[in-house]
C-alpha cells in the first residue's frame, strides 16, 4: 500500500504521542493534530487495513513494525529539517510547517546525502542576523 503524506503524518503523530504519553487513542491523535475524530477514525481504518497499525480491545493504537519504520523515517526527516531551519533563523512555527512539507517530498537518496554531509562535515549551521 502506497502511503500519502497524510497517512505518514498520522503515523508520525502516533509515534510522537507514544513516546510522550505511552498508550495512544484516536482522541489523542485528533487533539495532537487538531483534526476531527471522524478524520482520525478514517485514517486509522485505512492504516490498519494497510498493515501499518493495530487497535487493541481497549482502543489503543499500536504501530506495526512496518508502521513504526515509516513513522521513524518521517520523524527523523521532520526533526532534521526543523532543527536546521530554526538554526538558520526561520521562525519555529514556519520551520515546523516547512519541515512537515519537505519530509514527504524529499527522496531517500537526497535526504541521506544531506544527512551524511552534515554528519561527516560536522557542519554547524550559521545563525541568521535577523
Amino acid at each position: 500500500m502506497k502511503l500519502h503524506a497524510s497517512g505518514e503524518d498520522y503515523l508520525e503523530a502516533i509515534l510522537v504521542l507514544h513516546k510522550k504519553i505511552g498508550m495512544v487513542r484516536s482522541v489523542d491523535v485528533a487533539r495532537h493534530m487538531d483534526v476531527s475524530k471522524p478524520s482520525v477514525c478514517y485514517a486509522v481504518a485505512t492504516l490498519r487495513d494497510g498493515g501499518f497499525l493495530t487497535m487493541d480491545e481497549n482502543h489503543f493504537l499500536h504501530l506495526t513494525d512496518v508502521g513504526r519504520e515509516v513513522a521513524e523515517i518521517i520523524y527523523e526527516r521532520h526533526c532534521f529539517f526543523t532543527e536546521r531551519l530554526i538554526a538558520l533563523g526561520v521562525d519555529p512555527k514556519t520551520a515546523e510547517a516547512d519541515a512537515c512539507r519537505i519530509e514527504h517530498v524529499i527522496s531517500t537518496e537526497s535526504f541521506e546525502h544531506l544527512k551524511k554531509s552534515f554528519e561527516s562535515n560536522n557542519q554547524e549551521v550559521v545563525q541568521s542576523d535577523e
